[in-house]
């Protein structure tokens, strides 16, 4: 009769790795195309105040962000803790909104200029004064769709 001897010793082959920097390549080149970067650091201290009827914005390239807020730990040094008015990456004035809203238009194609809208990212604690001055000078510029960030709460 004949005998069937196992050979002992028999390794698993190594994995492949030849195809790996190709796939990690792949997928941070897919990261890095469909990330978008924070356009606005922000310089004011924002906590969104809660809302039940909230609705999202259907097309964000169509808004420009006013940041209302206490400076930043870091900028309370030389800027105090009152409230400021953040346009792009700067403290403004309530007069200079005019410039930056006509900016802000001459941005977009000619077609879309009627649509942009202005969202007006104001701190919960922030008292209603300088809101109601940006408010008017988003009128004598013009701008009179506006928009207010919020969270959406629970409920009552």
């Amino acid at each position: 009769m004949a005998v069937i001897k196992k050979k002992g010793g028999k390794e698993v082959p190594p994995i492949s790795t030849a195809s790996l920097p190709d796939v990690i390549f792949m997928i941070l080149f897919f990261f890095m195309v469909s990330t978008t970067m924070r356009e606005v650091d922000l310089l004011v201290i924002f906590k969104a105040p809660e809302a039940t009827e909230v609705q999202k914005m259907e097309k964000k390239s169509l808004v420009s962000y006013i940041y209302i807020g206490p400076p930043t730990l870091a900028q309370q040094a030389k800027w105090g803790t009152s409230p400021r008015i953040q346009l792009n990456d700067s403290y403004r004035s309530a007069a200079e909104i005019g410039e930056f809203i006509a900016s802000e238009r001459d941005k977009l194609d000619e077609a879309d200029r009627n649509s942009m809208t202005t969202c007006i990212k104001a701190d919960r604690d922030t008292k209603m004064g300088i809101i109601t001055d940006v408010k008017q000078e988003l009128r004598r510029a013009n701008a009179l769709k506006i928009s207010y960030a919020a969270a959406k709460s629970q409920g009552y």
